[in-house]
């Protein structure tokens, strides 16, 4: 049996462009970050069988809405305390990509999309350094590209 082909650190990326998407940079200091794709769905209890009604009900899902996000932690950084803060208070999305740098030719290498900044953490505890969290919330679905 071949042995699995697995990801390194460096090659799950998070980057935001400030400019639609023609320059992308991380957000230094954040480096442990979690992506969450999620459906939610609708339940609806059905007859198991119509001629008899002791049976239980069963439980029967229709996906009702998809949505992804991000949340990352790491050390506050000066270079990047003005973007994150400006596009937390400015309301407003910027564009954000995932990117899976070791996926094979023609699986999905970046997942982009316009995303909101919907939290933004600061902790300092004495005798250590500043830290950060942030949550990015993507507006609708991100657009999955294809490793070349």
């Amino acid at each position: 049996m071949a042995a699995p082909v697995t990801q390194k650190f460096e090659q799950m990326t998070l980057e935001i462009s400030e400019d639609g998407g023609t320059i992308w940079k991380k957000i230094c200091g954040i480096v442990g970050v979690t992506v969450t794709r999620s459906t939610n769905y609708d339940s609806t209890e059905v007859p198991a069988d119509c001629d008899d009604e002791s049976l239980a009900l069963v439980v029967e899902k229709q996906p009702r809405s998809k949505e992804v996000s991000v949340s990352g932690e790491g050390s506050w950084a000066q270079s990047s305390h003005e973007l994150v803060m400006d596009w937390f208070y400015g309301g407003t999305t910027l564009k954000c990509r995932i990117g899976n740098q070791n996926a094979a030719s023609g699986d999905t290498q970046y997942e982009t999309g316009d995303a909101y900044l919907s939290s933004l953490t600061n902790q300092r505890t004495k005798g250590q350094k500043v830290t950060a969290s942030v949550q990015i919330d993507f507006d609708g679905l991100p657009t999955r590209t294809a490793m070349a």
